[in-house]
């Protein structure tokens, strides 16, 4: 019985191959950020204000003039194609059911178009790595806006990727060649390998404008996350010449930074340290998130994303100022627990949640969310 989002991860690792596995759950050097996103949400309690009519409950939120059941969506996750054959165009699928957003990564394995037609009339954004030809990024944006992709999401954490040891490990890069030790993992998956063996080797298809397969070293490229590392904030001038719709900036943990994103025209910002997987050292997002909504002032959605696993986790955040959450690890769980189905499970599990949540804070809409319903444990 599928009561909790661990029993997705549960699922997840029995189904999935190890180095596959280990991808999707594994984080920088020693693991240690991806514990405190967890341990840090754990140490906040929340303070029920009782005897408020809660008899009719709104989830809902407006972002950007569309509205989300709830407020979470689908974090962009790079190379989901590893955990199941169209992965992207499944993930946006199930987002589109239950009314909530879907980001898609640049490190994707189907193309811009394709995903966008599979979920018509779901709400999508781009997330985009500026790599060191921009001629890339250009030609991807330019085809997002093509396709009616509602927001783009620059993600400026990776000037290079972080230390992933389990990967190194498990000898995980482009172009893969597995092991002896992997090569018995695959025997004994062989639902996994046999989906492989049929859809083929998933690939990094956006990198391209049409349809010829990008090079071997420029998928490498991609997948090592090497970036262009001369993107400064000036550069968003770049970007808006290319894109006229909301332009979110993803991986912000200092306010000044928040303060910066803000002089230069920004219209959202997201809070993340990449999921524990970039920079091991760095804070907890739910620690970083009130003085980076202090920053905005009010000004542009705060979003937030990194460790949350449970609908309370979110409530925490919306809380302390955040719009909305994102949902990384769990979507993925979900979608290699059971496909579609299992990822509509995993997130309606977290609406579930915050529903009940918020019931029992006695807050009605997310707007009566406010910092006086968290304490820290001391």
């Amino acid at each position: 019985m599928m009561l909790r989002i661990s029993d997705f991860r549960t699922r997840a690792r029995s189904r999935l191959p190890r180095f596959v596995f280990d991808y999707v759950d594994g984080a920088a050097e020693d693991e240690e950020c991806i514990v405190r996103n967890e341990t840090d949400l754990r140490a906040l309690h929340l303070l029920p204000t009782c005897l408020r009519d809660t008899t009719t409950l709104d989830t809902s939120i407006e972002v950007f003039g569309q509205t989300w059941a709830a407020p979470i969506g689908i974090a962009p996750i790079g190379f989901a194609g590893l955990v199941r054959p169209r992965a992207d165009s499944t993930l946006a699928q199930a987002a589109q059911a239950l009314c909530l957003p879907y980001v898609l990564s640049t490190a994707s394995n189907e193309r811009i178009e394709t995903v966008r037609e599979a979920a018509p009339g779901g709400q999508q954004w781009l997330q985009l790595y500026v790599m060191s030809d921009r001629g890339i990024a250009e030609q991807m944006v330019q085809r997002a806006r093509r396709a009616g992709y509602g927001a783009l999401v620059l993600t400026v954490d990776v000037p290079v990727s972080g230390m992933r040891e389990r990967d190194l490990r498990n000898g995980f890069k482009l172009p893969f060649r597995p092991g002896l030790r992997t090569l018995a993992d695959l025997v004994t998956h062989p639902a996994w390998s046999l989906s492989m063996a049929l859809a083929g080797s998933p690939g990094f298809v956006n990198l391209t404008a049409d349809n010829v397969k990008a090079s071997p070293q420029l998928q490498a490229a991609l997948l090592a996350r090497t970036m262009d590392r001369s993107l400064t904030w000036e550069s968003l001038r770049w970007l808006r010449s290319l894109w006229d719709g909301p332009l979110l900036v993803k991986g912000l943990l200092h306010p000044e930074d928040a303060k910066r994103a803000l002089a230069h025209g920004v219209d959202g910002i997201v809070v993340s340290n990449h999921g524990g997987r970039q920079l091991d050292a760095a804070p907890s997002t739910i620690s970083a998130l009130p003085a980076v909504v202090d920053a905005a002032a009010g000004q542009v959605p705060v979003f937030v994303d990194s460790g949350f696993r449970r609908g309370s986790d979110v409530v925490k955040a919306l809380a302390l100022g955040a719009r909305g959450v994102f949902i990384g690890r769990p979507a993925v769980w979900g979608l290699a627990a059971g496909g579609r189905e299992g990822a509509v499970a995993a997130l309606r599990l977290f609406m579930d949640e915050i529903t009940r949540t918020m019931t029992l804070l006695g807050a009605p809409r997310v707007a009566d969310l406010q910092p006086l319903h968290v304490r820290k444990n001391v």
